[in-house]
């Protein structure tokens, strides 16, 4: 409005009024903001835990004969559940009231967890202190070395080596058996592939002691073999098998149909099928459920008491003579009441929980990224491999006067009817020595 029309109004005694309110169903959509800190949901926050910790400081102090740590704290966190909803609900409706709740009971289960991890993790860090230190706890064996001897005597070479043993000979039993079976569940569907997954299944809750008598019964009393680590490594790949199947298996349902079917329009027949295009798409969930089955293994102690035995030696021969691993070599030490073996206990716990992390990193290197998602590395190798795909098309694919010049080189003999049935050569093939001479020569 100019000043003219300004004045104007003024004079005609009429006075401007603020636009009037549209009604609701004319308003523009706001999106809710779903995800992100905001301002008042940091003081709900805040508010509701407050509020929650005084609710149980009254409820166990003033108002009821409650006591207890762990109910004080149950009782807190209900009270700032609560709170918090009701807080909540004061400015957003039912559905962003329950998204908000269910975002902090994830967020304080994922918290619970890890917190959980850390103190098992620095606990025994902390408790075994004193052994890792020492570089010959990591050298020496505990032949020669007793209850009484201070820490910069003994080792656990004998229990690493033992472990490490074990675990190789169980994977190499495992890891083949386990995939192929997975392949068979996911690929050739029928009766028996049902009750194949049935025994899997079951296998599943097979308690390790089970695995354990039965290798000890079939293996050192049936065939009269002897306690060793390949009888250990045996009753250890029959607790990890069915993890490995049913893991992997859950992992090739994952792969998408289409791949497979584009690759049998193509005229792949399904073993390579398999081979080249489900396995690799996989791969990364495959080698985490290697990775699971492994976990499940190294950890086993009942199993390899009864068909490795028990030694103090480093023993380097899985068939010949008893071998021990690290979960019994901790058993052994723990249950000791001198500090120095509660310590080596300790120190060797924190040991295989390092060479879990180990065989985690190596599975997730053999791994690599998940389907669709390449290296540096993989890129280049993948560009080396068109450029060769795209000169061998371009010389399948090259003009005919090759065919024929292949044709003269191959028949000296007829060179005159074969150069008669050639076509006319371009001016820089004249410079080329005759067919006739290539054949004397």
């Amino acid at each position: 409005m100019t000043v003219v029309e300004e004045n104007a109004v003024r004079d005609n005694g009429v006075e401007e009024t603020a636009a009037a309110p549209r009604p609701a169903d004319q308003l523009p959509d706001v999106p809710r903001r779903i995800g992100g800190p905001t301002r008042s949901g940091a003081l709900s926050l805040t508010g509701a835990a407050a509020s929650g910790l005084c609710t149980a400081v009254l409820l166990f102090g003033q108002l009821a004969p409650f006591s207890g740590a762990l109910g004080f704290t149950v009782t807190a966190y209900l009270g700032f559940l609560l709170i918090y909803a009701v807080l909540t609900g004061l400015e957003e409706n039912g559905q962003a009231v329950r998204d908000r709740v269910m975002t902090v009971v994830l967020w304080s289960a994922a918290t619970l967890l890890f917190v959980a991890l850390a103190l098992v993790v620095g606990f025994t860090a902390w408790r075994g202190r004193e052994a890792l230190p020492h570089a010959n706890f990591f050298t020496q064996d505990m032949q020669a070395s007793g209850p009484l001897d201070p820490l910069t005597n003994g080792g656990i070479a004998h229990a690493m080596l033992g472990t490490l043993t074990m675990i190789t000979i169980a994977l190499v039993i495992t890891v083949p058996l386990g995939l192929a079976c997975a392949v068979y569940l996911n690929q050739i569907p029928g009766r028996f592939s049902r009750f194949v997954r049935t025994i899997v299944e079951a296998m599943t809750a097979l308690p390790s002691i089970v695995a354990g008598l039965m290798v000890y019964a079939t293996w050192i009393l049936g065939l009269g073999m002897q306690k060793s680590g390949l009888a250990a490594g045996f009753a250890i790949s029959v607790m990890m098998l069915p993890i490995v199947i049913r893991a992997a298996d859950v992992v090739l349902r994952l792969v998408p149909g289409t791949l497979t079917e584009a690759a049998e329009a193509l005229g792949a027949p399904r073993w390579r099928t398999v081979w080249h295009v489900v396995l690799p798409t996989a791969r990364s969930g495959l080698a985490t459920a290697v990775i699971l089955g492994t976990a499940r293994g190294i950890g086993e102690t009942s199993p390899v008491l009864l068909t490795a035995g028990f030694t103090a030696a480093l023993n380097a021969d899985p068939t010949n003579g008893p071998m021990i691993s690290l979960p019994l070599a901790v058993f052994n030490f723990v249950k000791s009441p001198e500090p120095t073996m509660i310590a080596r206990g300790f120190g060797a716990a924190a040991v295989l929980m390092a060479l879990v992390l180990v065989l985690f990193a190596i599975a997730r290197v053999i791994g690599g990224r998940g389907p669709g998602h390449q290296s540096k590395r993989q890129a280049r190798r993948a560009a080396r491999a068109s450029r060769r795909d795209a000169e061998r098309y371009a010389e399948l694919h090259a003009p005919g006067l090759q065919l024929f010049e292949t044709v003269e080189n191959s028949h000296p003999g007829g060179a005159g009817l074969h150069q008669s049935a050639a076509p006319p050569r371009s001016a820089t093939s004249h410079n080329a020595p005759a067919p006739d001479n290539e054949g004397d020569n």
